[in-house]
């Protein structure tokens, strides 16, 4: 069973979309990676990375919210 994560209102979906086009783009061609495709996804990667950091935060707060709610 899946639950639902909520993205806070943040891109992540669309960027895991555009990292995925980027890796697929270079799959299906021949010859070498430039630099600069690769720059291109590391910084995908990195704002993804962010952003899973930043909702986790954001879960944690709204967890501790909830609790301290229902012990009240």
């Amino acid at each position: 069973m899946m639950r639902h994560l909520p993205d806070h209102g943040l891109p992540l979906v669309q960027l895991k979309e555009q990292r995925r086009d980027l890796v697929v783009a270079l799959q299906n061609r021949a010859g070498p990676v430039s630099g600069w495709e690769l720059m291109q996804i590391a910084a995908v990667q990195q704002a993804i990375s962010a952003f899973e950091e930043v909702i986790a935060d954001l879960d944690a707060l709204e967890a501790a919210e909830t609790a301290d709610i229902e012990a009240a």
